[in-house]
């Protein structure tokens, strides 16, 4: 094995775990004690920071560097990279940096890697989703405060477009469905709750710190709040085309085309009486075609408080 050849090796084995013994790199490296001591300094040379300590419990260690060092990679590694960062491209934020990264990847690949990576960048497209947009710049600062147990202020908006301003303890952050989710305790409620990110806006400034909880799982927290969401639900035909309704509703709410004047939108809420009201508000005509029972009830009472509203003379004929 040629000296070049050798550092290469000696690099791919510190980046692989977190300690080495010499004997075991000089093992691996079928060289002597002298030879491993020459190669280490060689690294340093080059920038790597490696790091050594005496004893039984020491060894041969890859410190954190001013800059990335070359990885070695094998087949795999290279393949599973280029995925992820071909999905990261419909990240809004981090699309140009992913496609940028994954070029840079690709010149550096072995022929044999070359071309499969080359197909997936070329066969393969990602489209970012402007309304689940999350900049990268929250995901650090919600991944720090789940770290350091501070608390986080946001303004929130939900499902039914309401808002509401919220402190709340992080705990961890969840990818489903497209969309990440911020699983926390709400000590105003009492209880746990998921946000979704693209409906929250950050305040900045550090927390107060918080004595850790234990945390339910995060995927059964997200299913049951969908569930609860799902319990009060209405589906309407409304009579005016689906790109004007679009505009008079929250970017989660699907709204169906149906043909040139009407589309179907199917909605849901935290309660009856709001998603009853938030119908009210899509400002067109529209006709049930599904509820659930306590939305029904919901529109009732309201048909029942505007009746006498509406029968009642105008002020100005009394």
């Amino acid at each position: 094995m040629s000296p070049s050849a050798r550092l290469l090796r000696l690099l791919g084995l510190l980046q692989s775990r977190p300690r080495w013994s010499g004997p075991e790199l000089a093992a691996r490296l079928d060289v002597g004690r002298r030879t491993l001591r020459y190669d280490v300094a060689k690294l340093r040379e080059l920038g790597y920071e490696v790091e050594a300590g005496p004893g039984v419990a020491g060894g041969y260690s890859l410190g954190p560097g001013g800059s990335v060092p070359p990885l070695q990679l094998d087949d795999d590694d290279a393949v599973a990279i280029a995925v992820g960062l071909r999905l990261a491209a419909a990240t809004p934020g981090l699309a140009d940096q992913a496609s940028l990264a994954l070029a840079k990847l690709e010149r550096v690949l072995p022929w044999r890697l070359r071309g499969r990576v080359d197909a997936l960048r070329t066969f393969t497209e990602a489209v970012p989703d402007a309304d689940r947009a999350t900049d990268p710049d929250d995901l650090v600062l919600l991944t720090a405060a789940c770290r350091d147990a501070r608390t986080v202020r946001f303004a929130y908006t939900a499902r039914d477009g309401s808002g509401s301003q919220r402190q709340v303890e992080p705990y961890r952050l969840v990818h489903l469905d497209g969309r990440w989710q911020l699983l926390a305790f709400d000590p105003a409620r009492d209880d746990w709750r998921t946000f979704r990110l693209d409906r929250m806006r950050l305040r900045p400034g550090a927390g107060a710190r918080f004595a850790r909880r234990t945390p339910p799982s995060a995927a059964d927290l997200v299913v049951r709040s969908d569930a609860f969401h799902r319990r009060h639900h209405a589906v309407v035909l409304v009579e005016a085309p689906a790109e004007v309704v679009a505009r008079r509703v929250p970017s989660s709410v699907p709204v169906e085309h149906v043909d040139e004047s009407r589309c179907r939108v199917r909605a849901s809420g935290e309660s009856a009486r709001a998603l009853a009201l938030n119908l009210l508000l899509l400002d067109h005509d529209f006709t049930l075609e599904q509820a659930s029972p306590d939305v029904l009830a919901a529109l009732a009472d309201l048909r029942r408080r505007l009746d006498p509203a509406l029968s009642a003379p105008p002020p100005s004929a009394r």
